[in-house]
């Protein structure tokens, strides 16, 4: 009888009508309307596509009944959808006006409507039916039998023109895949612009048949085919992606001066002997790829006539394998040491009445805008190139903050006060290992500011950045996944869609859907802890794993010497990620226990102290034949002893001293093991 009772009450949940808070849906639309009734799905379900799109549809409208049917396991009948017009009677109407044009602008605006019998995509372009048919995977239900759209009325468009991910490929190079698998995020998303960037101090990343010796020694065969990157383009072209790619100079420059020495501004005082010169009749300085992180002097020379033709060629043979409108030249982090350091240059400032640094590099920016005009492309570049005689063309990418001793995103308003479009990463850093509610909550319209209309339509968007000093291709998807998603619903949603708990609840569930795209920042995690259990049981690494973060803002890499570009990134830290799955929960139950004492509330606190003193037996044992694992044990004793501490605490049974008892929790804020930080830190202080 009472297996009957739960059979039936389940029966009733099941066919209950959802309600709009239990929909799952990232980034969050501009209208939700639910209506009563459910959309069922057979095995007869299929898909119609009408209009005038371009053909990208036809590959999307393919993968979304993939992803669906891999969901519902039904075995649909239709498989591939190669032609408009191809099944009138199909349930699923998806009708485009017009081909999308990738880029900025566009729109990508939908509605979709799903009645008990039929399901309409209707959008002004293919880039808008992409997105819908991704809000209508996220829509999907399920009870004990079947699987179900519930009936609704969605319509939708994105707050901002520009949401964008740059992935580093130069720190640690990314494979194909790697890059694929994260455009497939990205598509999930509703983001629209991939930021590549290709070049840096620690190797260049593009095949160069005119050049190769970019290839040959600065790139230690880590490179892409100039195929490989047309049929990434094409591959994201497909998914509705703006590639804009970036070569960064003058500054960074380490690696291609390792390739080509003479265009560089070192200069060298020669001790006796001869010595190859430039054509400034400077001996030439020898240039080597940097593995280490950091910033480093290396410049282009910009008074020199053969860095501007060398540059031109290299735009010449690389622009035409991105077609998109934009061209990210860097041109960050230039210290000027070199410059300074160099008579040559010094006598060009003066030639040129350039007084300081900046007007230099001014000057030297402003010749590559011809240059990559030619080929169609507009010059972008991080905030350092914005000078009082930078072109009104360039756009302007936002980075600095307090990190960097300045006031969040200043730039951004500085920019768009003096008539330049802007993107703003600050904030955005997902490198840096913040909680996913720190991306959350920063907004590319800042608060405060008085901007006139003008001036707030130049502000496209937002980008997330992923340098990966830190991160490997093993790695790099739980550095990027799931805090992207969150960044993407800021740069799409509405600016009032901000509640961060009911945002961490969807961003658990898209996490998880976003693996059937091959991306592997959940399933790595387990890859990583086999390596430091030395092929052992894992169980007691993956709860420390809840509570222990990487240390955060750079921390983790000390003075960028502690981890060299070829250093092993398959520890513990490298297992661990921000939002602490146990830190969290920790720090709720604590909050109810401390709002009202109960026993129940009490053993919901005490719950996990005995869980951490189990797991800290749990590594000891580990330990004996696992090497890797030594490094946390000083971390885990601390949270240990602790927890055993705060058990007679609650009991009222402890006998330490108040300042005893503070001391002890302090030892849990260490940050000198294994590269790591105990995330529960904060709430154990609460307890005392």
């Amino acid at each position: 009888m009472k297996y009957l009772l739960v059979l039936l009450l389940a029966g009733l949940t099941s066919s209950a009508q959802i309600q709009k808070e239990q929909l799952n849906l990232m980034p969050w639309p501009q209208s939700v309307v639910l209506n009563d009734g459910n959309f069922t799905l057979t095995k007869n379900f299929k898909v119609n596509v009408t209009g005038n799109p371009n053909p990208r549809i036809f590959g999307g409208v393919t993968r979304f009944l993939r992803r669906l049917d891999g969901r519902a396991g039904i075995f649909f009948e239709q498989g591939f959808i190669t032609k408009l017009n191809e099944v009138p009677t199909a349930e699923l109407q998806v009708n485009c006006t017009k081909s999308g044009k990738i880029g900025l602008y566009e729109d990508e605006s939908y509605h979709l409507d799903i009645k008990q019998n039929k399901i309409t995509i209707n959008a002004t372009s293919d880039l808008g039916a992409l997105h819908g048919l991704e809000t209508l995977l996220q829509m999907l239900q399920n009870n004990n039998t079947s699987f179900y759209f519930p009936n609704a009325q969605i319509s939708d468009f994105p707050r901002f023109t520009w949401r964008g991910l740059m992935i580093d490929a130069s720190r640690h190079f990314q494979p194909v895949d790697v890059i694929k698998r994260n455009i497939d995020g990205l598509a999930a998303m509703k983001m629209n612009v991939f930021h590549w960037h290709l070049v840096d101090d620690q190797g260049w990343r593009i095949e160069m048949k005119k050049h190769p010796k970019l290839i040959e020694l600065a790139s230690d065969g880590m490179y892409y085919t100039q195929e490989e990157i047309k049929n990434i383009v094409k591959y994201a072209d497909e998914r509705g992606i703006l590639i804009v790619p970036e070569i960064d100079v003058p500054g960074h420059g380490s690696a291609i001066l390792t390739a080509y020495p003479e265009i560089g501004s070192k200069v060298i005082t020669l001790t006796g002997g001869t010595s190859e010169k430039n054509i400034q009749g400077t001996a030439i300085a020898t240039y080597g790829i940097e593995r280490n992180a950091g910033i480093f002097s290396p410049t282009l020379d910009p008074s020199n006539p053969k860095t501007y033709q060398l540059l031109s060629e290299l735009f010449d043979e690389v622009c035409p394998l991105f077609p998109g409108a934009y061209f990210h030249i860097g041109g960050d982090e230039n210290e000027g040491k070199d410059w300074d350091a160099n008579p040559k240059i010094q006598a060009f400032k003066k030639k040129n009445n350039l007084t300081t640094n900046h007007e230099l590099q001014t000057y030297f920016t402003m010749q590559l805008v011809p240059m990559l005009k030619k080929h169609g492309k507009q010059l972008m570049g991080w905030e350092e190139i914005l000078t009082k005689n930078m072109s009104k063309e360039a756009i302007i990418h936002s980075w600095r903050g307090p990190n960097e001793g300045v006031v969040a995103g200043q730039s951004l308003v500085d920019a768009v006060k003096k008539g330049y479009k802007t993107v703003l990463s600050n904030g955005f850093y997902i490198d840096l290992m913040y909680p996913v509610e720190s991306h959350y909550l920063n907004d590319p319209m800042p608060k405060g500011a008085d901007l006139s209309t003008e001036e707030k339509a130049r502000i496209l968007g937002g980008e997330a950045t992923m340098w990966t000093e830190l991160a490997s291709s093993t790695t790099l998807d739980s550095r990027v996944w799931p805090r992207t998603a969150a960044i993407a619903e800021r740069l799409w949603s509405a600016e009032n869609i901000t509640d961060v708990e009911n945002m961490r609840k969807r961003l658990d569930v898209v996490s998880f859907r976003l693996e059937e795209l091959g991306l592997t920042h959940i399933r790595n995690k387990e890859v990583i802890l086999r390596n430091v259990a030395n092929n052992q049981n894992t169980k007691a690494l993956d709860e420390f794993t809840n509570v222990c973060e990487p240390l955060k803002g750079y921390k983790r890499n000390k003075g960028g010497t502690e981890y060299q570009m070829y250093s092993p990134l398959t520890l513990f830290a490298d297992a661990c990620t921000p939002d602490a799955k146990d830190s969290l929960a920790f720090d709720a139950a604590v909050a109810q226990y401390l709002a009202n004492k109960t026993p129940e509330n009490k053993a919901k606190v005490t719950a996990f102290f005995n869980k951490w003193i189990a797991m800290n037996k749990g590594l000891i044992e580990l330990s004996s034949t696992a090497p890797l694992v030594q490094p946390i044990l000083p971390l885990s004793k601390k949270l240990t002893d602790a927890s055993q501490e705060l058990l007679l605490v609650l009991d009222n049974k402890s006998t330490l001293k108040s300042d005893d008892l503070k001391n002890l929790i302090e030892q849990c804020n260490s940050k000198d093991y294994a590269d790591v930080e105990l995330s529960v830190y904060e709430s154990l202080k609460k307890l005392i």
